[in-house]
């Protein structure tokens, strides 16, 4: 069934970030002033099984040259953030039956990565019973026991509605709420600038996106209008956006354009909504977010399922409950600079790669960590020698410079810019900032490592410096065949397929 049956899909009202410049300072700028007025949300039910990785995803390391875990790597953005403006941001982490005694463990070993007490809520998503076929017959584990699944990451607008956390936070003066997912490092990146755009033009639902190339497996944000409707914007699957634009207003179907791209950027599940209006529809919807089902057949009538199949929901599927002409937007950045999945493990990978496809495993989400620091360094005018492109595990990665700016160090291209001047870095370099610290025209030689911490309430200056490698230094090694099979290296590392080793520095 063709659910957007009499509808026509438009490009949605966007605002383009995808590259550097006076708009995007900006809206950076606004969106910083407005993070002292937001919460953040992570949805974070999943685990790490299809990376071959068996505790919870927020453990695994974005970066394994210092070796930070994405939980370390958001509750440190967070953690500087509250500093600076003056007020505790809080932070939602919905968990599932899988994550949820994981998630307080690892807050609890890390004394809550040293944000302040009741600044960090969990909400536990809940469970629905199974399918076992197309007459929707319940799925018994066993005699008496309902086979349970979780109910997808929309289930976080019902739990902020019923656990009160939504209204609290109107209550306490918070205006915008920003989803992000368990592992994309990339997302802070974007995320002050998007809150801005949200701010200046008005957005209650503000869907962070990406160009996207017509036909890649990635929804498509759509502007759909039909006859006797308000017009809603909203994620159309990849394989239901085709046959709808050859069936309205595209009969070649998702055309490029003169960039290569497709009209309807691609949705990659990160989104800033304004509380105001989203308590309005939550107290209309109960937080309850329409669902679907996708189950997997194994007979050619497709009346038998491969596995149970639950119904589902997607936070991103909110907008089909609006109800008073609540605005929606889009804000495109870079792909590269907002978003890069860890999910598949290196054998998917390499496939993915093999078939023209991201990789989106752990050694490819790092490399893209650390090239989106070189981004920021080239902005900020320092020159980035990359060094050359090379395949591990049959993933493309560039090994070199490795660059780590802490939130500490910056949360803006503006923050970098104000403390780095001149100076170059090449090859296999390895560059980490973190604190109160300013680089005048320093270089760093292929294989040479700089890193400069700032003690608590101190800074530090390094000017006119050369760095040069006078041995071995920081060298991404690859595991070998005995070390991938072996249950004494780390599995973060045996994601990877390499580790870093830090001679001296």
């Amino acid at each position: 069934a063709n659910p957007f049956e009499g509808c026509t899909p438009t490009q949605p009202d966007l605002v383009d970030l995808s590259t550097f410049g006076k708009d995007y300072d900006q809206a950076e700028a606004l969106g910083l002033r407005c993070f002292a007025d937001t919460a953040v949300v992570l949805v974070a039910g999943g685990l790490g099984e299809r990376l071959g990785y068996h505790g919870i995803k927020l453990d695994i390391p974005v970066e394994v040259t210092e070796t930070t875990s994405y939980l370390a790597h958001y509750t440190s953005v967070i953690r500087a953030a509250s500093k600076r403006l003056g007020r505790e941001i809080p932070l939602v982490i919905m968990t599932s039956r899988e994550t949820n005694a994981g998630t307080i463990a690892t807050l609890e070993a890390n004394q809550n990565f040293g944000l302040a007490p009741g600044q960090i809520t969990l909400l536990n998503q809940e469970l629905v019973p199974a399918l076992s076929d197309i007459e929707a017959h319940l799925s018994i584990e066993e005699k008496y026991r309902l086979n349970l699944k979780p109910h997808g990451h929309g289930h976080i607008h019902t739990l902020l509605h019923t656990s009160g956390t939504a209204k609290k936070f109107a209550a306490a003066g918070i205006r915008h709420l920003l989803f992000i997912q368990d592992t994309n490092g990339q997302v802070f990146n974007a995320a002050m600038a998007a809150i801005g755009v949200s701010e200046s033009h008005g957005y209650d639902f503000n869907s962070i996106a990406v160009n996207r190339i017509p036909g890649e497996a990635v929804g498509g944000l759509a502007k759909l209008e039909k006859s006797g409707c308000p017009p809603l914007t909203l994620n159309v699957e990849y394989n239901q956006l085709d046959p709808l634009l050859r069936a309205t207003v595209s009969p070649e179907g998702d055309i490029p354009d003169e960039r290569g791209f497709s009209l309807f950027p691609g949705n990659i599940n990160l989104i800033v909504l304004r509380l105001a209006p989203y308590l309005r529809v939550l107290e209309s919807s109960r937080g309850i977010i329409a669902e679907f089902v996708n189950p997997k057949f194994s007979d050619p009538e497709r009346t038998k399922f491969k596995k149970p199949a639950r119904l589902e929901t997607l936070m991103q599927d909110l907008p089909k409950s609006f109800v008073s002409g609540e605005k929606v937007g889009v804000t495109i950045f870079d792909r590269v600079w907002c978003f890069s999945a860890c999910k598949n493990n290196l054998v998917d990978a390499a496939a993915k790669v093999a078939s023209n496809g991201p990789a989106e495993s752990a050694s490819s989400a790092e490399n893209d960590f650390y090239l989106a620091g070189r981004m920021k360094l080239r902005a900020a005018g320092m020159e980035v020698i990359e060094a050359p492109q090379k395949t591990l595990s049959g993933i493309p990665l560039v090994p070199g410079p490795r660059v780590i700016l802490r939130p500490s160090f910056a949360l803006t291209l503006a923050d970098v810019r104000a403390r780095i001047s001149g100076g170059s870095i090449s090859g296999e370099a390895t560059l980490v900032l973190d604190g109160d610290v300013t680089l005048e025209n320093v270089t760093i030689a292929d294989g040479a490592s700089l890193v400069a911490k700032a003690p608590e309430g101190g800074t530090l200056e390094i000017k006119d410096r050369t760095v040069t490698r006078s041995g071995a230094v920081h060298d991404l090694v690859p595991l070998t065949d005995a070390e991938m099979a072996s249950s004494d290296v780390p599995e973060y590392l045996r994601i990877r397929g390499y580790r870093i080793v830090a001679r001296e520095a």
